[in-house]
């Protein structure tokens, strides 16, 4: 009888117990309790949950993307990012039941891997491979996702069923790439004063791959918390 009873405690803490517990439920129309909640959401999601199966995303590795368009080959490899745990919540919100959206503003990100560069950059012919390393002093993202829902156990569970995403360098972006022209120091040194004086530019042209990359593991995260976390546990309505 001792037995059962303290298996009934137990199971009775489990059904209670909270998952996350740096997530704070709030109301869907409470902005000042969505963003604190998720300003620190951020913080403890970027170091990795493992009980929630959450990987780490500072740094965060992105293995491959191709950021080639017309006129442009432009691959990205290797690549480490390192910052996002800074990012500050700016603006978060449930407009509709099955709408969420998120805006942060990201200082200090830097992004370091390998590249392979050909083709026409602006006005400019350029080629290189080598290492590359770009700093973001300060970038804007608003993530949009469609959030639909499961039931398990009697409990119910946000899914993400689909996002999209915008992004803009608010401040200066510092660019930097090995052997451009094969070494060539001059030529590398001109295309680099072109770039950096351009910089938003530049931006427009090959940042929006390796951004929704970055994007993508963030909210493949995020969905596991979903996945892991009943709705009682992360909203109050």
């Amino acid at each position: 009888m001792k037995i059962l009873v303290i298996f009934c405690v137990l199971c009775s803490a489990c059904v209670n117990c909270q998952l996350a517990p740096f997530i704070e439920p709030c109301h869907a129309k409470d902005t000042a309790c969505l963003k604190r909640s998720s300003q620190k959401a951020v913080g403890v999601v970027a170091q990795g949950v493992p009980s929630l199966g959450i990987q780490r995303l500072d740094p965060l590795h992105v293995e491959n993307v191709d950021a080639s368009k017309s006129g442009l080959i432009l691959h990205f490899r290797k690549t480490v990012v390192k910052g996002l745990k800074h990012c500050k919540v700016l603006d978060i919100g449930r407009p509709k039941s099955h709408e969420t959206f998120v805006t942060l503003l990201c200082p200090n990100v830097e992004l370091v891997g390998e590249y392979n560069l050909g083709g026409k950059l602006l006005f400019m012919d350029i080629r290189g491979q080598g290492k590359y390393r770009i700093k973001l002093r300060e970038i804007r993202v608003t993530v949009v996702m469609q959030v639909g829902e499961r039931s398990y156990n009697g409990e119910r569970y946000w899914t993400v069923d689909s996002w999209k995403h915008h992004s803009d360098a608010t401040k200066p972006v510092h660019y930097q790439f090995q052997n451009l022209f094969d070494g060539n120091k001059e030529m590398s040194k001109t295309i680099h004063q072109v770039a950096n004086q351009n910089w938003h530019q530049i931006y427009e042209e090959v940042a929006p791959p390796i951004v929704k990359a970055i994007t993508a593991h963030v909210v493949a995260e995020i969905a596991k918390l979903f996945q892991h976390v009943p709705i009682r546990q992360l909203a109050l309505d």
